[in-house]
């Protein structure tokens, strides 16, 4: 990276020092979220999943939890998770479980799940959910062992 970067503010670009810029090789966060929200698993009541039904959580029944928000449907899901946050949160913070196995960070999507042992896993999207569906065990175990180092890479 130059020792300048660009912004736009207000449609007019802004040149900042470098040391200004967050660092594209920082750690990353150990539970994914959007850019644009801190909300974990893109606002998904995580209970559901263990479920079988998984549903929308509201606002109005959130937990912060690991630098992320988490939404609940109702009180007594969020007081689930809560007792046992471990249970019920998804297997590598969220980020697509095939990708980590690939030894790279991907946004997980909810809409894309598997519950196994247990255990959440979200996917990036349906192509990549076939894929990880071929061979859940052994992406778990290569999964496991990049898991959490990998956020520092």
């Amino acid at each position: 990276m130059t020792a300048l970067a660009a912004f736009l503010i207000h449609g007019s670009a802004v040149l900042l020092p470098s040391a200004f810029v967050p660092d594209a090789a920082a750690a990353s966060d150990p539970i994914y979220t959007s850019w644009l929200n801190n909300r974990a698993v893109d606002g998904w009541d995580v209970v559901s999943f263990h479920e079988g039904t998984p549903v929308k959580g509201d606002k109005a029944h959130f937990f912060d939890y690991k630098g992320a928000s988490w939404q609940f449907s109702s009180q007594e899901n969020r007081n689930k998770f809560i007792s046992n946050p471990a249970k019920y949160e998804p297997q590598y913070g969220g980020y697509c479980a095939w990708a980590l196995a690939s030894n790279k960070l991907a946004k997980g999507d909810p809409e894309y799940w598997t519950l196994r042992d247990g255990k959440l896993y979200l996917n990036f999207n349906q192509r990549v959910q076939d894929m990880w569906l071929k061979d859940v065990d052994g992406y778990i175990k290569t999964g496991d062992e990049n898991w959490p180092d990998i956020l520092d890479e």
